[in-house]
């Protein structure tokens, strides 16, 4: 039995050293003093964010990037609470920048992708950032976009996302998870196979997006605007799909406050892997998820002393060693602090990772206060 977890942690092993590689071969895009030339159609879709949306909009008061060269599209998916009061009086006291509020429109299953697919037939001109309505961004955001845009034939950018920092277990736990994805995510690109990305950060032009015919081939999976986008463009044009790597581009975004929130939330992510078009991303999901089922087997094995904690000791060690690595390269990159909790939360995400995948493929997830399916 320990030879088979060898064997399969080995694999796990060798698969997130590639990882490593192809994030050392992601260059820190560094922006040049440029004029802004770029227009700039910022898309948040929202469902009950009334507790959020002021942090978002004077985050956008604060971009230094000239106001004729943005507009804000907000998108209302039914709220039940009072977000579009909150963003009207917002839009008295600070309108200072183009601002449209729309109201969502059920078309197909998933209501976000249904929010961008609206607002992307009234954007004005040619590049659309989406975003969430939990985030805040750095004040050269927008400007490093342009710049590099301005210096790449690029036609689709994943920007960098991170939490705001905390020193709970469950906070912590959030942005080692997520500085895993972010580290996966630039891996990937540096090994020519990007396939994910985070639809906080997240930009394309409109052109692009309709040659890809928008969402369609997806419709039916809630959620996804951003991976399987990605993948389409990267399997049609890879050579248009950039990952810029910028400390003026990283997103901040909030962690949820209770585990329930974050079991559903990972929930949802793991409903998307069975319908990637990437070969990569689907083998990539496979054996992280083996890899964490492998270290919980191998716990229950030693407990019920059917190898030694020696064995145990050995296979969670070197899936421990080599997951830190990648989260040390990129928690660098993000922000440079302490990793508290990496221990403990690398005891508990075998557990984690394992139940969230079999609960997406039995009960699918709820979020925002609806129920959907895998």
């Amino acid at each position: 039995m320990i030879v088979f977890f060898l064997v399969v942690i080995l694999v796990y092993a060798v698969t997130m050293a590639q990882l490593i590689y192809g994030f050392g071969k992601i260059k820190t895009y560094v922006p040049k003093t440029k004029n802004p030339q770029t227009y700039f159609s910022i898309v948040v879709p929202f469902r009950n964010e009334a507790q959020n949306l002021p942090d978002l909009l004077d985050s956008f008061k604060k971009l230094d990037y000239p106001i004729d060269l943005f507009e804000l599209i907000l998108v209302d998916d039914f709220s039940e609470d009072n977000s579009q009061r909150i963003v009207y009086n917002w839009r008295m006291e600070n309108g200072a920048f183009e601002f449209t509020l729309l109201e969502n429109i059920k078309i197909t299953g998933s209501p976000k992708k249904d929010a961008i697919a609206r607002a992307i037939h009234i954007v004005k001109q040619q590049w659309v950032v989406t975003t969430d309505a939990d985030c805040t961004f750095p004040a050269h955001w927008l400007r490093t976009l342009d710049s590099y845009i301005q210096e790449n034939q690029a036609e689709m950018l994943i920007g960098s996302v991170q939490y705001t920092d905390g020193n709970s277990l469950i906070r912590n736990f959030q942005q080692l998870d997520l500085t895993s994805l972010q580290g996966a995510t630039m891996g990937s690109f540096g090994l020519g196979l990007g396939f994910m990305c985070n639809g906080a950060n997240f930009a394309y032009t409109k052109s692009l997006f309709h040659e890809l015919g928008g969402f369609a081939g997806n419709s039916d999976k809630a959620t996804g605007d951003d991976v399987f986008l990605v993948q389409k463009a990267a399997a049609k044009h890879p050579e248009k799909v950039h990952y810029l790597k910028s400390e003026g581009n990283i997103v901040v975004t909030k962690p949820l406050k209770n585990w329930g929130a974050v079991f559903q939330q990972h929930s949802r992510w793991a409903s998307k892997a069975g319908a990637y078009q990437s070969v990569f991303g689907k083998d990539l999901a496979v054996i992280v998820f083996l890899g964490n089922l492998c270290a919980l087997a191998a716990l229950v094995f030693a407990v019920l002393k059917q190898i030694s904690w020696i064995d145990f000791a050995i296979v969670f060690g070197i899936k421990f060693l080599i997951d830190t690595i990648l989260l040390y390269k990129t928690n660098q990159f993000l922000n440079r602090k302490w990793m508290k909790w990496l221990l403990v939360s690398s005891l508990i995400y075998p557990f984690f990772s394992v139940l969230v995948a079999a609960y997406a493929v039995c009960f699918g997830y709820r979020w925002k206060g609806r129920k959907f399916k895998s």
